[in-house]
């Protein structure tokens, strides 16, 4: 058996991941041994519906587990989750916003690559399958050059779990996954409820459209003798797909992306907020192993 713990299980997450375990035999050789909350409301749920065992502290499955899913609502809450357990290292899933925090995430990326820790995880709208081919058209040149692109997506203005950071990483990973993980810059206006974000790269931009609480999803590629936009629609089958990757890495696959790329929307995010309060245009963290990071 494959024995995890599910840390932060207020989200919708935590109830699919534990349906497909149930329900999906495929998964059948993964045992969950304990789920745990800051608010214990939602842990007490998962037991009564799933008959799970609730953890009284967040470290009580410290050796006791061969993988971690971490998924709290609040970003800032995931690295404090994942810390007893980097040493060890079990493969992890862990949610977005990996975090709020550049220096967290900068933390957190050496901790991950130290211990070799395998990790999957981030927007589950990065397992779509029209962002999966937009991203295929990218790479192939469909069409010719990419000469820029639009990707529209909700945040929440205010809410508990870290304002702007906490639903935002959607839009930031669809547009990371399709036209390149690390752009440069970023230019960010908000006109009422709307935020408008220029994602510039080295020969083009793309617009990133953020609608407050407005649950609507779309993603577009211009080339130069082609554009290829998508609806997207809401579907179990990101759940599905991300569990799929992580139960991947649980069984010993190679993770499927780099740890700089997997912190790169914790950077972008951040200039997103410099950018709305300076009204300029400002320059994304470079991470990873290229400055030492």
């Amino acid at each position: 058996m494959k024995r995890i713990a599910i840390l932060g299980c207020e989200n919708s997450h935590a109830n699919a991941f534990l349906s497909f375990i149930k329900e999906k035999e495929e998964f059948r050789d993964v045992e969950v041994i304990g789920v745990y909350s800051d608010e214990t409301d939602a842990a007490e749920k998962l037991h009564d519906q799933f008959a799970v065992p609730v953890m009284k502290h967040y470290a009580d499955a410290v050796g006791c587990v061969d993988g971690l899913i971490i998924t709290a609502r609040h970003g800032n809450s995931h690295y404090k989750f994942a810390l007893p357990y980097i040493s060890s290292g079990i493969p992890m899933f862990i949610d977005k916003p990996i975090t709020i925090s550049e220096e967290q995430a900068i933390t957190f990326m050496k901790g991950l690559r130290e211990h070799h820790v395998r990790i999957s995880g981030g927007s589950s709208l990065k397992q779509d399958e029209y962002v999966r081919r937009l991203k295929s058209e990218a790479v192939h040149e469909v069409g010719g050059k990419t000469l820029g692109g639009y990707v529209r997506a909700p945040y929440q203005r205010e809410n508990n779990y870290g304002g702007f950071y906490f639903y935002a990483q959607h839009l930031v990973e669809m547009v990371c996954e399709i036209f390149g993980r690390f752009p440069l810059s970023v230019t960010a206006r908000s006109n009422g409820d709307q935020i408008h974000v220029l994602f510039h790269y080295e020969s083009y931009d793309c617009v990133g459209l953020f609608c407050n609480n407005s649950y609507h999803y779309y993603a577009a590629r211009m080339a130069e003798t082609a554009s290829t936009g998508f609806e997207i629609p809401s579907t179990n089958d990101w759940f599905y797909r991300e569990f799929s990757e992580f139960y991947g890495i649980l069984s010993g696959e190679a993770q499927a992306i780099g740890y700089d790329e997997f912190i790169s929307p914790v950077m972008i995010l951040n200039a997103i907020v410099r950018s709305l309060e300076s009204g300029k245009e400002e320059p994304i963290r470079t991470i990873g192993r290229r400055n030492g990071d």
